[in-house]
């Protein structure tokens, strides 16, 4: 039998996913698990990066188990997948390391998705922390632990891998080869534009849907989503390219042909906001309700969330091992240290005789 390919991706844990999650990577990796060998890391290490303040830190606790359940209501399988906690895996302090001294800082500070983090944290130039300068050193530690192939991820992340496989490279070039080149795999809306329009979703912009609104939630913030601000009667034509109402329908109202139908109408300014916004309503409430019941279950059983992580991660620590052992071996880096371990094993021998 073929080996399955392995797969890694996964979120930090800053608190409840949303939208743009499951069209961005979910929805692909509830699609993609049956397939291959599937690792979703709960990156808890890379929130230090913009939040390291002790009071965040604490935090984690309750949004890994939230960000989990997630998890689970949008149909990722624990018993053909791995969960596993980023920060209980001791070899990736090691491999991040090694990682740093394989790629120049110019090359990292060039990525736009950095400055891009630093603003959403409201950091300027003179205080971005080393961390976040690393931040895709770290990420490619994460691919690398467990030899992935495969990394789904939206658009603005393409060059994290890209930079994933330029150290992978380098790494095999130097020392032999021990990592794959991991390619990206794009989900089919890699972006989704928050409620504002202002820029993708995103909780830090305050204009996400979470997979976990209730359905008076969701209402609430669809009847206050922006639309065409130059329509202001429902007899004007509007504007549906780039109407965020209308990219919505076309993602989750599996009803095409009202979708067709109400873009004609607004088009020609004979149907509102306000009936586009109901149906959409509809729609996206029908697309969370068996995510919803799903979460309602799962949280349901007490210790099922924090037992799914800990098996997930004895796994990978395992794994981990496996892969650091040969680096070391690739690197001779194990070698100096057998030799210190062995000449002083002996000489004690000889004292103590």
């Amino acid at each position: 039998m073929t080996e399955k390919k392995r797969i890694l991706t996964g979120d930090r844990p800053t608190g409840r996913l949303h939208l743009g999650h499951y069209v961005g990577s979910l929805k692909n990796r509830v699609a993609l698990q049956n397939k291959y060998e599937c690792y979703f890391i709960i990156a808890d290490l890379h929130t230090l990066t913009t939040k390291p303040q002790k009071e965040y830190i604490l935090e984690l606790r309750d949004n890994i188990h939230t960000m989990v359940l997630d998890y689970l209501a949008c149909g990722l399988d624990p018993n053909i997948a791995t969960f596993y906690l980023q920060s209980a895996i001791p070899a990736v302090y090691e491999l991040n390391l090694i990682f740093e001294m394989l790629i120049s800082f110019n090359r990292l500070a060039g990525l736009p998705s950095i400055k891009e983090m630093a603003k959403n944290a409201h950091l300027d130039s003179e205080s971005i922390p080393l961390g976040l300068i690393g931040y895709p050193v770290l990420q490619t530690a994460d691919i690398l632990m467990p030899r992935a192939h495969l990394v789904p991820v939206g658009k603005d992340n393409e060059a994290h891998i890209e930079l994933a496989r330029d150290i992978a490279r380098r790494f095999n070039m130097y020392y032999g080869d021990v990592f794959p080149l991991p390619e990206v795999l794009l989900s089919d809306v890699p972006t989704l534009v928050g409620t504002d329009n202002k820029g993708k979703m995103s909780k830090s912009a305050n204009n996400a849907i979470y997979l976990s609104d209730d359905a008076k939630t969701v209402e609430k913030k669809i009847k206050g989503m922006y639309t065409d601000p130059n329509r202001i009667r429902a007899d004007t034509p509007g504007t549906v390219e780039g109407n965020p109402v209308f990219t919505y329908h076309d993602v989750f109202n599996p009803n095409k042909d009202e979708v067709d139908d109400l873009k004609i109408r607004y088009r020609e300014g004979k149907v509102g906001d306000v009936e586009v916004k109901e149906k959409l309503i509809i729609a996206l409430n029908n697309f969370l309700d068996p995510i919803r019941e799903r979460r309602k279950i799962f949280e349901s059983q007490k210790g099922l969330v924090e037992e799914i992580i800990y098996d997930g991660t004895e796994k990978m620590i395992e794994i981990s091992q496996a892969t650091i052992k040969e680096v070391r071996s690739a690197m001779g880096l194990a070698g100096a240290w057998n030799k210190i371990s062995r000449i002083a094993r002996d000489r004690k021998k000889q004292t103590t005789n």
